[in-house]
């Protein structure tokens, strides 16, 4: 960890319901902005750009980062950024499988599994 990141204060709770609606919207717009016809089944992004095999998911992968980029500044446990690098790395790898893939994009939902990592985190920091 740099001095910077050391230095750095934690978000008020004004800031933080900044970041937290930021971070709300990127997963809706990679998870679910939309639903397929005639189902209930949402899908976003993620689903669309992980179409192109390989390349769409190793991209969607690394838009994922930026949620975690985000997330660091509220100075959650280290095994949170754990999960959520697994939860993306297993969105890319798997969503890399052609055809599968795409089928497990549309039910993994790394982004969405991310979000909750966070606020059940900051849930038991205040808890605390």
């Amino acid at each position: 960890m740099t001095q910077v990141d050391r230095d750095q204060k934690i978000p008020s709770n004004e800031e933080r319901d900044i970041i937290l609606s930021r971070l709300q919207r990127f997963s809706d717009v990679m998870e679910g902005q939309w639903t397929i016809p005639f189902t209930r089944i949402p899908f976003g992004l993620d689903f669309l750009i992980g179409l192109v095999p390989v390349v769409g998911d190793v991209f969607t992968g690394l838009l994922s980062l930026w949620l975690v980029m985000q997330a660091r500044k509220f100075k959650l446990s280290t095994w949170v950024y754990f999960r959520m690098a697994a939860n993306i790395l297993l969105d890319v790898i798997l969503g890399s499988i052609p055809v599968l893939g795409d089928l497990f994009d549309l039910a993994f939902r790394a982004n969405k599994r991310n979000l909750k990592l966070i606020l059940a985190e900051l849930k038991r920091l205040e808890e605390s």
